[in-house]
C-alpha cells in the first residue's frame, strides 16, 4: 500500500506529528502491533542523512514487538535500500513507510531519482533496462565500488518473502515462486519504488541467508554463490536461442565459485544457447561450478546435449 502524500503535506500539525531540519515526519500509529499503517516519513536526501538513524528513530521503535529474527531482517533490508537511495538515486526526497498486512510486515521506500535500472544501464553501458535487471539479480553489481559491494539488494531480496522494485516503467519481483519482470504503463512518478514483506512467523534469519551464498570452505564466508533467474534474459515471448543471449547470462560469472541457473518459466532453449553456457564457458572456466534447477524436460535435453559435447569431466549439472 502506497500512502497518500496528503497527510505529509500537513505534517507539522496534528497529534503525533513532528518536524525537524531533515525530514517531515508523521507517525501514524504506535507499536501496539495492531494491523494498519505504522509510520510514514518523508526525508530530504542529503549527505547528512543516515539510514540507521532513520530506522531507529522512526521505525524500529514501533516494531520492538516483532520476533528478533524479523527485526534484524527488517533493519537490514530497510537500511540497505534507503542507503541506495541516499548514495545512488540522484533524487531530492525519499518517502518511507511501514505497515502490517495479513500477518506480514511490509516496508517500502520510494525516491524521486533517476531510477535504478536507468542508472545501471548508463553506468555499465548495458543494452536496456531489462539487461540491467538481469545483472542486478546476480549480485555484486554497484556503480560505486569504492564505497559499496553491490550485495545489498541481492541479500535483501532473499531475506524477505516478497521483494519488488518498480523503476523506469519496469517491475522486478522476487519471491519463493520465482523471479518475474513486469512491464508497467508509463507514469508521472519518477525514481525507484521498493517494497518488501515478510511473514511475522517466519523462522528465516539473516545468518541463514548469508550462509546460503557463501563458500563453507572459506574462513571469511565471502559471497561466492549466486542464483540467476534465466527468465530475466528473455525479451517478451522470444525464446533463448543465441550465443549472444547466453553471454548476457554468463556475464560476470567469473566473480563467483558457483552459479545456480533457475529455468523456471522457460519451456525451451536453443542448442547454441545451451552449448555456450554448459560447454564453451565450462571449458574456459572449469573452476566455476554451474548447476541448474526447475528445468523442463526440453531444457534438460538441450543441457545434456551440450554437456555430452564437452571433452572434460563436467562441473555442472542439475541440483
Amino acid at each position: 500500500m502506497v500512502p497518500d502524500n496528503g497527510p505529509l503535506a500537513d505534517a507539522d500539525g496534528g497529534k503525533g506529528a513532528a518536524v525537524d531540519r531533515t525530514a517531515d515526519v508523521r507517525i501514524v500509529s504506535d507499536e501496539s502491533g495492531e494491523p494498519g499503517l505504522i509510520a510514514v516519513v518523508r526525508l530530504s536526501l542529503s549527505d547528512k542523512l543516515a539510514e540507521d538513524e532513520v530506522w531507529q528513530e522512526h521505525f524500529d521503535v514501533h516494531l520492538k514487538w516483532l520476533p528478533d529474527n524479523i527485526q534484524r531482517i527488517c533493519g537490514y533490508g530497510f537500511t540497505e535500500i534507503l542507503n541506495n537511495a541516499i548514495d545512488h538515486s540522484g533524487g531530492s526526497t525519499v518517502l518511507c513507510w511501514a505497515n502490517i498486512e495479513a500477518n506480514a510486515v511490509v516496508l517500502a521506500i520510494a525516491d524521486d531519482g533517476i531510477g535504478i535500472f536507468e542508472k545501471l544501464k548508463l553506468h555499465f553501458a548495458l543494452d536496456d533496462h531489462r539487461h540491467a535487471i538481469l545483472e542486478l539479480s546476480k549480485g555484486k553489481l554497484t556503480t560505486d565500488k569504492a564505497r559499496h559491494t553491490g550485495e545489498g539488494i541481492f541479500f535483501t531480496s532473499r531475506m524477505f518473502d516478497d521483494f519488488f522494485i518498480l523503476a523506469n516503467h519496469l517491475g522486478f519481483s522476487h519471491s519463493a515462486d520465482g523471479d518475474w519482470l513486469i512491464e508497467v504503463k508509463p507514469k508521472e512518478d519518477p525514481g525507484t519504488h521498493v517494497s518488501m514483506s515478510i511473514d511475522i512467523g517466519s523462522k528465516r534469519t539473516t545468518k541463514e541467508v548469508f550462509d546460503m551464498f557463501a563458500d563453507p570452505s572459506s574462513d571469511d564466508l565471502t559471497f561466492s554463490k549466486t542464483h540467476v533467474p534465466v527468465v530475466l534474459a528473455r525479451h517478451g515471448s522470444n525464446e533463448l536461442i543465441s550465443r549472444s543471449e547466453a553471454k548476457r547470462v554468463l556475464s560476470r560469472f567469473e566473480g563467483f565459485k558457483e552459479v545456480l541457473l533457475d529455468f523456471a518459466g522457460i519451456e525451451w532453449i536453443g542448442p547454441a544457447f545451451a552449448d555456450e553456457i554448459f560447454r564453451v564457458f565450462h571449458l574456459a572456466n572449469p573452476e566455476i561450478r554451474i548447476a541448474y534447477v526447475r528445468a523442463s524436460e526440453s531444457v534438460k535435453q538441450m543441457i545434456d546435449r551440450a554437456i555430452a559435447g564437452a571433452a572434460c569431466p563436467p562441473n555442472r549439472g542439475e541440483l
